[in-house]
């Protein structure tokens, strides 16, 4: 979607709209972290408003998405429910930014040039820092067997109770007591 920069009041403005998002799943299809993946569109509540020539975007984006077990690798579904705020302030230009030092504040800025704003890229963006660091279908998931790569939370395996850590194996021959 994107926004006309003279279309932007000075008072909030909330609108509501569906944002596609088929580019993460062309991402996430090419890369080797198949880990997740995308409806066509994610639904956006956005709240708008400038303050001078700055621009404050806020809202939350809803979607159902897929995702790939780090411990089983089933894949399972998950509702992405996730708010968001940023600030865009227009670009000094990139002689102006050259020598200049970076500082703590300027890392959370965005710059922005031209007449409209694009927001599909920034929503991306958003999505994408959204998702979990390493997928889960359930904190209680127990993984694959590391002997045998049978699926633990569906049966059981007697790999572990017939061989046990070996590295313990010192240890469960020592006697405790005088």
């Amino acid at each position: 979607m994107k926004i006309s920069i003279d279309e932007i009041p000075l008072t909030p403005k909330e609108i509501l709209f569906s944002e596609s998002v088929e580019e993460l799943n062309k991402i996430y299809s090419q890369s080797s972290n198949r880990d997740f993946g995308f409806p066509a569109s994610l639904v956006v509540e956005l709240r708008y408003y400038r303050a001078a020539a700055d621009l404050f975007f806020e809202g939350r984006i809803r979607g159902e998405l897929s995702g790939t077990c780090g411990r089983c690798a089933e894949e399972y579904r998950f509702s992405l429910d996730q708010p968001f705020d940023f600030v865009l302030i227009p670009d000094p230009g990139k002689a102006a930014r050259k020598g200049a030092e970076l500082h703590r504040d300027d890392l959370a800025l965005s710059y922005y040039s031209g007449d409209e704003i694009d927001l599909t890229p920034l929503i991306v963006e958003q999505v994408v820092l959204a998702l979990p660091t390493k997928p889960l279908c359930g904190e209680s998931c127990r993984g694959l067997c590391g002997s045998c790569g049978v699926n633990l939370n569906h049966e059981s395996c007697s790999c572990a109770s017939l061989t046990g850590d070996q590295r313990m194996a010192l240890f469960r021959t020592l006697k405790v007591g005088r």
